[in-house]
């Protein structure tokens, strides 16, 4: 197999085309819908895309913020391009070693799925040829772009979507890798190199929703899928890993299809209506309520390939089903899920009868609210079982939570792209990149070799710290006199476990992590306490002090150790007696009970072995 990465950042150098601010706002001013078309790309024909998606005639709704104008709502021509975010992309592009353009010209992809007001959204190439080397491979990239942030999606109905503007326009960069990319391990790992080069720059938007991966996967034999809108970075290898077993699983099927010289005849389906118009139950159901039709198409030699092969949850029938849901159906129902869903043995048999095919033969049934619609499902299922006899269809797919995903719409292609005549091209002066180099930040593999030199750390503890974007925080933190283990497991592991507890928690600040370290540091409790105060803190508590009380923890003297120690024990002295110095593991937990987050753990182990040295000397038989 082989993948690579459309990496989208937005910029901290507001919107691209306007003053507007670019926070995202639940005020709601005003809206307006609009429905939207394909039009021609700049060789004259209509993106396959853009067709399928003007093709639904959705009713686009668009909820105007109080910061939103007129370029949002597309009634004004766009504003210079930003200044800053062009900067900033020129300084991605020279820490990837890209080649800058010598002239910017901004251009326009179609775009119909309501997500822009316009129908397209503004694009401009900034560089190419570049490169990023991770863990000792070099990965190419092949382009660096600056566009528009699309419209925010709030929600959908039967006939429309209904999108918010206050996202609008927001600078984005892209960065487009080569295909070079050989496992769903180098996947991750690529996106997260990027993306530390991306914050390094201190000029892009952090947190949930402000980076997103496109994931562009093949497997040998196959097609290009991309995989559209990754928000989840640790997801990335399962993404890639089920998109390449869906491949695979296909691309047998096509084997056994051809052996089987299976075919999909043009102009076979049938309206079979009437069949069905006594079914009480599932989706034929339609029928009897409300006079839907139902239309047969059948399928020759696919009988039991439609459901999923051993082994996997991937299936055929779910690929054809995404087609009819592509034009607003339900889905399908398969001969290879029948007799069930309402559908008696006997009306099977009938099914095939009329249609002439037999037991190696399969058959879809598409219900629809007039001919019209269904027909027009008919025609998208007909065309994808078709494309099962060459194995892998180009095609762009949602992700889905658990890793899987679901089909979306045809692959783009050039034909969505012509020229923004509202924009100047704007010039890439010489002088412009030599003081931009001159001022280039550090970049992340130099970061990362002088932070294991400097404090100590292991690779993969500063691998977490740049996959948290906590890398900053932990320098500051050791600036201000906190040792870097202890700020490194803060970060690691202790924040992130408190804010898992409390997920509705506000992140915490520098100074309360701060506080946090020195109020173990100066004894007012002890560091292993520090995963409760943090968890108080996430909890509510209003301040370091009232998390130490509200954790349990003293911020005064704990009772002498030794005495609590030697309480513990003397009252396990059996045990101390047959299992000698191997009872110190045992007792430790008693011991921590009682003292955990005001004793430090080595503390205790110590107390430990000398008062269990201490009782086994007392009780010794002396020598006769």
């Amino acid at each position: 197999m082989k993948a690579g990465l459309e990496i989208h950042q937005q910029l901290a150098t507001g919107k691209l085309f306007c003053a507007c601010p670019a926070e995202l706002s639940e005020d709601v001013a005003v809206s307006f819908g609009r429905r939207l078309r394909a039009a021609e790309g700049e060789d004259r024909a209509v993106d396959a895309a853009a067709s399928l998606q003007a093709a639904r005639g959705l009713l686009y709704r668009y909820e105007v913020v109080p910061s939103s104008c007129l370029v949002e709502m597309d009634d004004e021509p766009p504003h210079p391009l930003n200044a800053d975010a062009l900067e900033t992309a020129l300084l991605v592009a020279l820490l990837l070693e890209a080649r800058p353009v010598d002239e910017v010209e901004v251009m326009r992809k179609i775009v119909v799925d309501g997500s822009t007001t316009s129908g397209f959204q503004r694009t401009a190439l900034v560089a190419t040829g570049g490169h990023i080397d991770v863990r000792g491979r070099t990965h190419r990239i092949e382009t660096v772009c600056l566009e528009e942030d699309a419209a925010r999606r709030i929600g959908e109905s039967p006939d429309g979507v209904t999108y918010r503007l206050d996202r609008l326009g927001i600078s984005l960069i892209e960065i487009a890798t080569a295909p070079d990319i050989t496992s769903g391990v180098e996947a991750r790992e690529v996106a997260e190199e990027i993306g530390a080069l991306l914050r390094a720059t201190g000029r892009v938007r952090r947190g949930i929703g402000t980076i997103r991966e496109d994931v562009n996967v093949s497997t040998e034999g196959g097609r290009r899928t991309e995989i559209k809108g990754v928000q989840e970075l640790r997801k990335i290898q399962e993404y890639v890993e089920r998109e390449v077993g869906r491949q695979r699983v296909l691309l047998s099927l096509r084997d056994e299809l051809l052996r089987r010289g299976a075919s999909v005849p043009s102009g076979s389906q049938r309206e079979m209506t009437d069949l069905f118009r006594e079914v009480r139950s599932g989706p034929l159901s339609e029928v009897r309520r409300s006079g839907a039709v139902v239309l047969v198409l059948p399928l020759l030699g696919f009988a039991g390939l439609l459901k999923s092969p051993p082994g996997t949850e991937e299936r055929l029938g779910r690929e054809l089903a995404a087609q009819a849901r592509a034009v607003g159906l339900g889905g399908i129902l398969h001969s290879d899920e029948l007799p069930g869903h309402g559908v008696s043995e006997a009306v099977v048999r009938k099914l095939r009868q009329a249609l002439g095919v037999g037991d190696a033969d399969a058959f879809v049934l598409v219900v629809g609210p007039s001919r019209e619609p269904a027909e027009a499902a008919v025609e998208r299922v007909a065309a994808r079982a078709r494309a099962a006899l060459e194995g892998v269809p180009e095609e762009t797919r949602d992700p889905l939570p658990d890793g899987s995903t679901r089909y979306s719409r045809p692959l783009p292609g050039r034909d969505r792209m012509y020229p923004e005549t509202d924009v100047p091209p704007i010039p890439v002066s010489g002088e412009r990149l030599d003081m931009l180099r001159r001022d280039l930040p550090e970049h992340p593999s130099a970061r990362r070799e002088r932070i294991i030199r400097q404090y100590t750390l292991p690779l993969e503890v500063v691998r977490q710290l740049e996959g948290l974007e906590d890398v900053e925080e932990f320098e500051a933190l050791v600036q201000r006199g906190h040792a870097p283990g202890a700020v490194a497991r803060l970060l690691t592991q202790d924040a992130p476990a408190a804010m898992a507890q409390t997920p509705e928690a506000r992140p915490f600040s520098l100074d309360i992590l701060d506080m946090v370290l020195a109020a173990a540091e100066s004894g007012k409790f002890a560091k292993e306490g520090i995963p409760a105060v943090l968890g108080a803190l996430a909890a509510g508590a209003t301040s370091v002090e009232a998390a130490i009380g509200r954790a349990g923890l003293s911020s005064g003297p704990v009772e002498d150790l030794d005495a609590v120690v030697d309480r513990i024990v003397r009252a396990n002295a059996k045990l101390v007696h047959e299992r000698g110095e191997a009872a110190l593991s045992p007792l430790m937990g008693d011991v921590m009970r009682e003292v955990r987050g005001r004793r430090d753990g080595k503390e205790v182990a110590d107390s430990l072995r000398r008062s269990i040295a201490r009782l086994r000397a007392e009780t010794a038989t002396p020598p006769p």
